[in-house]
């Protein structure tokens, strides 16, 4: 082997890259192209390369007529080397965003999840709107397509948060982008807050509707999220019916979703029709017995009817990957449609100084007759000597240097149009674009002005129709285990100590559902908390076993037990508001020996009366006697309790049972969630015993009487007074009757008793509605009347009490007026009044 051959292969060693080298450049290479090139959309435009190469296609083809969407896929296919069936996913996706595309045949339905027709059936063109805000071949930047054959844009000077209003979903390597649709409308307005340097704020809006809890939105980065829900209504009692859906569901996985857990036994349905057409509707059937408002609640437990949606918000900002808030990306979309603004405005201004050039030019050539003195000259070179020469005096004027590109074009006028010159008309352009041109300028100099009235205009021209359709509002968080239906029996063997729902020979205690947990009580004072299973050891001898609702501060335990050491018999009232499953509490003071020796669960924490008997052989000089639990306090289950006695007792018996110690538990309505609670949120209504109820007036003029359960489902934007319901009290109210169209007042008292039942009082037509009502018993109010040929007073006084008398519910009332009222307010404020569910006097009319 020569010197030079072994040199030349010692080079050849060092060029050796090891397989491992090889894999990790080749899979950095490919994780770039993925994230680049196919799943993440760019920051400028807001589009994948697919979208835009759709985009670019469809403007190549564009003459006002629709096209064969199999004619776009292959139209497509010159910039993107990839197969037809992506292509023509992803305008099927552009279509049903329903904002850049107008198309024709079967698209599908997002709603029901049915695919679109095969593409040689169906047909798109590019919306107006789309051909407004993406396209302008004057601020593109091209780029060579993948072959070289052809020019792509490498992003499209779109002058609008498309991104946003369209919404992203991708998956690369190595990470992966969700950001979700928002609002067309609020879009605009947040571009137009920004130019304002005002602060807004964004949230999603879906087009199927339903409604969002976006408090943990997080403007839509990593780690936020929102929870969706479906649109339920009641129907009847029997039936229930979902009217819209959450993001990322459809009709028929809302359906599944629904027969699944009817089938592990979480709800309770009859059956399940799905009657969507032009409208969705999924009609839920309920057994009969089943609680409408509860069934509601394990919907949204356990089924599709919620779920929870996380954002990752991540775009392509110069060639690399950036996660950036929702706001972040309006801010530099709006930022970046001022500068293509600027520069079309740039492009424009160059073009009406150009125009105005020439036209000064050619005017100057036929007025001055420039073309006559050119008769005589030989040479090409000649003519444009003479032409420059006759230009020469009016050179200071021009905005630039005449060149002789200019002066050819003059020579390229044709003797027609010389013949026909009309100095006046071209008087009149010139003061056109000169109007033009200082119109322009003046943009220029005002460009956030411009850009402000640019937004404005887009919402004129393409808001209408694209008001919010997803609601937002606070969510109440649903206990699955209240919800849930009880679809398990709970038994317990005492002596064996075990408990659970396949133990069918044993003790029946209670219906339960097989995700709840089961409180037990021993006679060795211990308390344990486990989950229901088929059958669970919980420890012999059982006194006392229940369902286990964890935090209900109502439920109140009275116990005696024999402390193990001092043979004393202690006394103790206690609450279990929270523990660790699974993990033993001993409820005495912990002594070998100790055991209960009476024991009750008191739901509504009654304190009962016993009868201590002692054994014969105390020395106690009484041995027998009473003993009040209503004497004493309510503590915390690790209080050691009151000595009751230092004899040994025989026996303890109940003597009397007893009234709650607690009182009335204090309610509260959250307008928000339509809600009763007892955490104090929202307005107050006060304190309500066990038998008390609650009577709802909605502004549609119908009552209802409730119980007091948490579970109950108000129709919160439409109540009007809610409070504890007196039978004995009479309401007053103003409202308007559709049917005779004038405003009526009646007074009546609740003739009616049934929970649940909606009741009508201001007559069956649609128009009729709600406009003022009171539970004080002599309401004043002051009413407000809109202008008008028949007004002889606009505000007007009345005394209720004197102007009706209490009739039923059912009667029209006294008719007050034919005139329009546009506000009512209270002149006695002591009572509640309503056409919200205020605590303040009211303002009726927004």
């Amino acid at each position: 082997m020569s010197s030079s051959d072994a040199t030349e292969n010692n080079d050849n060693i060092h060029d050796i890259v090891p397989v491992s080298g090889l894999y990790e450049n080749w899979f950095l290479d490919y994780a770039s192209y993925v994230i680049l090139e196919r799943a993440v959309p760019n920051i400028d435009d807001g589009l994948k390369p697919v979208q835009r190469r759709i985009l670019h296609a469809m403007k190549e083809m564009d003459d006002g007529r629709f096209n064969k969407v199999a004619n776009v896929i292959g139209s497509t296919m010159q910039y993107h080397p990839h197969g037809d069936a992506s292509i023509g996913d992803a305008i099927v996706t552009i279509g049903q965003k329903e904002l850049l595309l107008d198309m024709q045949g079967n698209w599908g339905d997002v709603r029901t999840g049915d695919g679109a027709a095969a593409p040689r059936y169906i047909e798109a063109r590019l919306s107006k709107f789309a051909l407004d805000v993406v396209f302008n071949g004057e601020t593109t930047e091209w780029q060579a397509s993948y072959d070289g054959r052809k020019r792509e844009p490498v992003t499209f000077p779109v002058k609008f948060p498309l991104l946003l209003v369209q919404g992203v979903e991708g998956i690369a390597v190595g990470l992966s982008t969700k950001i979700l649709p928002h609002n067309f409308i609020e879009l605009i307005e947040a571009s137009i807050a920004h130019l304002k340097n005002k602060k807004f704020q964004l949230y999603p809006d879906f087009i199927t509707g339903g409604s969002i809890d976006a408090s943990l939105y997080n403007e839509g980065q990593k780690g936020g999220k929102i929870r969706a829900r479906a649109k339920i209504e009641e129907y009847d009692n029997k039936t229930l019916l979902i009217k819209e859906i959450p993001f990322g569901t459809t009709t028929n996985s809302i359906i599944d979703s629904i027969i699944k857990a009817n089938d592990n036994g979480k709800i309770k349905i009859k059956k399940v029709v799905d009657n969507t057409a032009k409208d969705l509707e999924i009609q839920v059937q309920l057994v009969p017995g089943t609680d409408p408002d509860i069934t509601i609640d394990a919907l949204y437990a356990f089924t599709d009817c919620e779920v929870s949606i996380s954002p990752n918000a991540c775009v392509i900002v110069e060639n690399r990957p950036e996660f950036l808030s929702v706001n972040e990306m309006l801010k530099i979309s709006t930022d970046k449609t001022k500068e293509l603004l600027r520069q079309e405005l740039e492009i424009r201004k160059a073009q009406l100084q150009e125009k105005a050039l020439f036209s000064s030019l050619e005017k100057i050539f036929i007025e001055n007759k420039i073309y006559r003195k050119i008769e005589d000259a030989e040479t090409w070179e000649a003519v444009l000597q003479i032409i420059d020469k006759g230009l020469t005096p009016f050179k200071k004027q021009f905005y630039r240097t005449i060149t002789q590109d200019d002066i050819v074009r003059l020579t390229e006028i044709k003797i027609k149009r010389i013949s026909k010159f009309d100095g006046f008309k071209a008087d009149e352009l010139m003061k056109a674009i000169g109007a033009e041109l200082k119109e322009t300028i003046n943009h220029l100099a005002h460009l956030n002005d411009y850009a402000i009235n640019y937004f404005s205009a887009l919402l004129k021209k393409y808001g209408k129709g694209r008001e919010r359709k997803t609601e937002i509002k606070a969510f109440d968080t649903i206990n699955a285990t209240v919800v849930a239906a009880n679809n398990q029996k709970l038994y317990v063997n005492r002596a064996d100590g075990f408990m659970g729902y396949g133990l069918k020979k044993d003790e029946y205690i209670a219906d339960c559902s097989d995700i709840d947990d089961v409180i037990v009580f021993r006679k060795d004072g211990i308390c344990v908390v486990k989950k229901i299973g088929e059958k669970v050891f919980v420890g012999k001898d059982v006194i006392h076993i229940a369902i286990f609702r964890k935090g209900d501060e109502r439920m109140v335990y009275n116990m005696v037990y024999m402390d193990g050491k001092t043979g004393r018999s202690m006394v103790k009232r206690f609450q279990v508001l929270g523990v660790t499953r699974d993990k033993e509490y001993d409820l005495t003071k912990g002594e070998k020996g100790s055991k209960v020796l009476y024991f009750t669960a008191n739901p509504n924490a009654e304190a009962e009366k016993i009868t201590v008997t002692l054994t014969p052989t105390a020395k106690a000089r009484n041995k027998v006697f009473d003993y009040d639990f209503s004497e004493l306090e309510i503590k915390a289950r690790t209080s050691q309790g009151n000595i009751l006695t230092e004899y040994p007792v025989k026996k303890i018996s109940m003597k009397e049972a007893g009234e709650s110690t607690l009182g009335g538990l204090q309610f509260w309505f959250d307008t928000e969630t339509a809600r009763l609670n007892t955490q104090g949120k929202g307005l107050a209504l006060g304190e309500f015993d066990s038998e008390d109820q609650v009577i709802v007036f909605y502004k549609d003029g119908n009552y209802e009487i409730t119980g007091t359960e948490l579970t109950n489902r108000y129709e919160g934007s439409e109540v009007m007074l809610i409070e504890n319901f007196d039978p004995e009290k009479i309401y007053s109210v103003l409202y308007y009757e559709g049917k005779n169209k004038a405003y009526y007042i009646k007074r009546f008292g609740i003739e009616t008793s049934s929970l649940g039942k909606k009741f009508n009082f201001v007559g069956e037509n649609e128009k009729s509605e709600m406009i003022y009502i009171t539970a004080n018993p002599k309401p004043k109010i002051k009413v407000d009347f809109a202008k008008g040929k028949y007004v002889s007073s606009p505000t007007l006084n009345v005394d209720i009490e004197q102007f009706a008398e209490v009739k039923s519910y059912r009667a029209i009332g006294i008719k007050f007026s034919g005139n329009k009222i546009t506000g009512v307010n209270t002149l006695d404020s002591s009572k509640k009044d309503g056409a919200k569910s205020s605590g303040a006097a009211p303002t009726l009319f927004d």
